[in-house]
């Protein structure tokens, strides 16, 4: 009766999906379901409260016709929040979109979109680098938030972005040259920080995608520095951690926001949270899990609070799972966008957890 019993309750599992583990139960199939596909590479991805969706195509080559874009229900993508926005061909780079990189939609419904301003990463155009503020109520752009030196460096990508309302700041990754900026929206005034810092930069790691190391045409290993960033339910903390690398990292909002904290205090604020996965995009589900996107394993992990490590979706489709997105109804939704391929189709994927 006991074997029975143990034989039923083991297919339950598998059935549901989970299997036993000594750190409970991990989660090792959910539906992953086609949203949208397009033969033009995007990264970036949000979602509204209503249910809109907006993505972004950095100028990372010549075919991009549109770097910011709102998905419609037939699959296409209309330019966001205008034509004249996405008309970038070399001049007026602080009123265009020259390399959108990330979009987010912050908890009062306001889209906040980063244009790094680097171009096929050849250099930051002067005064392109700029954070735009949308109200999606009118598709109106609300504010316009500019980076210069000493902000941008010579070889800076701004890279994702978390917008805290409660204390009315953003932070920015800055995969080029690690680093975090920290931005005052209500003044518009900026500050580095972290620059350099061993929780910012990328480690001495090699990745390896379908068996295959990532390597650049010339043969050197890529050294991509902090990129995915996200803010904890409760505010309280930042994480993140490079593209090359696998180890996590916190530190807590106040500091950051500390005037009185030096540029020398401020490491031995930073929190290392152990190993988890080389990955690209980071966010919480309500619950305070923090969702990767595992670039190697073609899959979605997760972290819990207590520290276990899950297995969310494992796909062969998920090729190069760039950003997440949290839906107003709680499901997940995913870009690939296949940068170890250099070629589409790219997708977009929803899961629930």
């Amino acid at each position: 009766m006991f074997f029975t019993r143990l034989i039923l309750i083991m297919a339950m599992l598998l059935a549901t999906g989970c299997a036993l583990s000594n750190r409970g139960p991990v989660i090792m199939r959910r539906e992953l379901l086609e949203i949208a596909s397009s033969d033009r590479q995007w990264t970036g991805l949000a979602i509204s409260r209503e249910g809109r969706k907006f993505v972004t195509f950095p100028r990372w080559n010549e075919a991009v016709s549109i770097s910011v874009g709102e998905l419609l229900a037939d699959g296409s993508t209309r330019a966001f929040p205008d034509q004249e926005w996405n008309r970038w061909f070399g001049s007026e780079p602080q009123n265009r979109f020259v390399c959108a990189q990330s979009v987010y939609v912050d908890d009062t419904n306001f889209l906040w979109i980063l244009d790094p301003a680097n171009p096929r990463f050849q250099g930051v155009i002067d005064g392109g680098a700029k954070l735009l503020k949308i109200d999606l109520h009118t598709n109106r752009v609300m504010q316009v938030i500019r980076f210069g030196a000493p902000i941008i460096h010579e070889n800076s990508y701004l890279n994702d972005i978390r917008v805290d309302t409660r204390s009315g700041h953003a932070f920015i990754t800055d995969s080029g040259s690690p680093g975090l900026v920290v931005v005052n929206l209500a003044t518009g005034l900026s500050w580095r920080i972290l620059d350099n810092d061993s929780s910012t930069t990328a480690e001495d790691i090699e990745l390896t995608f379908n068996g295959h190391k990532w390597l650049l045409p010339d043969g050197t290993t890529p050294r991509v520095h902090i990129d995915g960033i996200a803010i904890d339910p409760s505010g309280e903390y930042l994480y993140y951690k490079a593209l090359t690398g696998r180890t996590l990292y916190r530190i807590k909002l106040r500091w950051l926001l500390d005037e009185n904290i030096s540029a020398r205090e401020l490491p031995g604020k930073t929190e290392n949270l152990d190993e988890t996965v080389a990955s690209d995009g980071l966010e919480f589900d309500h619950s305070g899990n923090l969702y990767f996107t595992a670039i190697e394993e073609n899959a979605i992990k997760r972290r819990l609070p207590d520290g276990t490590i899950e297995m969310v979706v494992k796909d062969n489709r998920l090729q190069w799972p760039d950003s997440l997105a949290l839906a107003p109804d709680g499901s997940f939704y995913v870009t690939t966008s296949r940068i170890h391929l250099g070629e589409g189709p790219f997708k977009i994927f929803r899961f629930t957890p």
